[in-house]
């Protein structure tokens, strides 16, 4: 028995002293039930049945409808040869078909894995392959993309939904003479595909089939580590998902069932905006405002301030967005519905928080969670205290410790600096067909993040940086979070990235890509004497390259390493 082992023996709040700090109300413990996901879904269409479920470009779904529509999906994927656990596509952005389709393939014992919609033919072939996927639904737009990667995949039917099936009428037509050729929506399919809405048509709700479905069910294949090596299809259960939807609406005491209305412009293809976005909506009968494109700030705020979201999960970049968006500095729009934010997938600054929390009156809380451990794990309280720079206290049931990262077993002091670790219920089996990788990562059922974190006696937890991502300029350690945080203080920087690139003398130094804000200007010298103001001389970066952007995943993380390889590609003489 190791060191975390014994320490795991020894429940009470001196070992979990996060605990004090809960919300009034919210437990340690949680009963889970022993259902399937898919239940919340069937719950709230019984217990708000007229209650719009998703709002898309205007039009809406009740929970009934919802229901019914997902019941039909389930019969359809049968009639087509679907059996309990194969695992089924979802290629498609932020839209109506992306909600019926999950969860009528959850209900025909299926298994989601669902696929950035940005993705290359490689990208797709890849993720296709290693996760067995024989039946895939798409955008019609992104149609002759999945023929193109399809003969060298397994899949046989490729099921196709335009992206105005589910829009108002006015704006169906509108779509159709103006923009379904012109953004490549306007398709004709093979024999052996088919339309999403002539699937449906044949069955009635009654039609879906009586499928023994149980909690340890593998509900789905979330890919991780995109952006920090070769993705891996972590496996989650039913019982891993339901149990952080609880976790979720335990810790946000103040969402009201059947009254409020989510934001979802996180993309659902993402854990992040699939569970504490879509799942938990579900959950709590929520109404779900589908932005397809988060980019589209005029959507995303025209659509906040008409339908009067009060709950918004996002990523600090876009908070950022909004709070220099010349119509909100303008008072152009009214955000004052809103009641709570989680932000999550990047730190979050203390200038970005404060300035959304002044201009919405909601509270902005940071949040931290991973794929392989659907999806939240730790969070700032909803009406507690929100320390600054942390990413708040353990959920209810997820146990912590910080550990010596070199011998992966020593328990650290509080303070102390070393790999989080985790054990709680929501964490997933192991990654699909990679049991060297999930023995790195599972270790006497504690999972291994390879996030550098530290607790401080509160039991807030405050991230440091990824394992891989420290850089040691001669020798000394460096965390591009801390750099990062130093220089988007400066009044004129919009964002940053910091990383490690090679240097002849230190073996390796320190470089900033930096975003200006709108009509700002700064030089190299600049930025470095604000640094040096700061920090220490061997954190300050060396190399500063100024930029339009930063590249960023769809959920809106920046791409350290694409900033890295872009870099190396300028240096021809270190590649080689």
């Amino acid at each position: 028995m190791n060191a975390i082992d014994l320490c795991r023996d020894n429940e009470n709040t001196e070992n979990r002293p996060w605990v004090k700090n809960y919300d009034p109300g919210t437990p340690e413990h949680i009963d889970y039930p022993s259902t399937p996901l898919f239940r919340f879904l069937e719950e709230s269409a019984k217990k708000y049945p007229d209650k719009t479920c998703t709002i898309f470009k205007g039009a809406s779904i009740s929970y009934k409808e919802m229901n019914e529509l997902t019941d039909k999906m389930a019969a359809a994927l049968v009639g087509l040869g679907v059996k309990k656990g194969d695992r089924i596509g979802i290629f498609m952005p932020n839209t109506p078909q992306f909600v019926i389709t999950y969860f009528g393939v959850l209900k025909a014992g299926g298994v989601i894995v669902a696929i950035n919609p940005l993705f290359k033919e490689r990208e797709i072939e890849d993720q296709v392959n290693n996760a067995g996927i024989e039946v895939i639904f798409v955008m019609s737009n992104s149609y002759g993309l999945i023929k193109k990667v399809q003969p060298q995949t397994m899949i046989r039917k490729v099921i196709v939904t335009n992206i105005k099936e589910y829009l108002p009428p006015l704006l169906n037509l509108l779509f159709g003479l103006t923009k379904e050729k012109k953004e490549g929506h306007k398709v004709s399919l093979d024999p052996a595909d088919s339309w999403f809405r002539d699937i449906l048509e044949p069955y009635k709700p009654e039609d879906r089939p009586n499928l023994e479905i149980v909690p340890h069910d593998i509900a789905l294949f979330q890919y991780s580590g995109g952006t920090t090596g070769t993705p891996k299809g972590a496996v989650c259960s039913h019982s891993n998902l339901v149990a952080n939807v609880l976790q979720i609406r335990h810790w946000l005491s103040g969402m009201e069932y059947g009254r409020e209305a989510f934001m979802i412009a996180i993309p659902l293809y993402h854990v992040y905006g699939m569970v504490m976005g879509m799942c938990f909506a579900i959950y709590i009968g929520a109404s779900m405002v589908l932005i397809p494109n988060p980019r589209d700030l005029t959507d995303l705020l025209g659509s906040l301030q008409n339908y009067k979201a009060t709950f918004f999960p996002g990523v600090p970049t876009l908070y950022n967005a909004i709070n220099n968006h010349p119509d909100v500095i303008a008072g152009k729009y009214n955000l004052s519905s809103i009641k709570a934010c989680i932000s999550g997938s990047a730190p979050l600054v203390r200038e970005t928080k404060d300035k959304f929390e002044a201009l919405t009156g909601g509270k902005l809380l940071e949040g931290y969670g991973l794929s392989e451990a659907p999806t939240a794990t730790h969070c700032n309280p909803m009406f507690g205290e929100n320390r600054s720079g942390s990413i708040g206290l353990p959920f209810p049931d997820v146990d912590c410790q910080i550990i010596d990262p070199d011998d992966g077993i020593t328990v650290l002091k509080v303070g102390e600096v070393g790999e989080l670790v985790i054990k709680s219920p929501q964490v997933m089996k192991g990654y699909h067909n990679m049991p060297a990788e999930t023995e790195k990562v599972i270790r006497n059922e504690w999972l291994y993040t390879g996030d550098i974190a530290r607790m401080d006696r509160d039991g807030y937890f405050f991230i440091v940086g990824r394992k891989k991502e420290l850089i040691k300029p001669s020798g000394n350690p460096v965390w591009p979070s801390e750099v990062e945080k130093i220089i988007i203080s400066n009044p004129k920087v919009l964002e940053v990235c910091v990383a490690g690139v090679p240097d002849d003398y230190r073996g390796e130094t320190v470089k900033a890509w930096i975003v200006l804000k709108p009509e700002e200007e700064a030089t190299e010298e600049e930025i470095r004497n604000y640094c040096k103001e700061n920090m220490a001389a061997f954190k300050v970066p060396t190399q500063v390259e100024f930029r339009k952007a930063l590249p960023k995943t769809t959920v809106g993380k920046v791409l350290r390493r694409e900033l890295v390889r872009e870099h190396m590609e300028m240096l021809p003489e270190i590649k080689t």
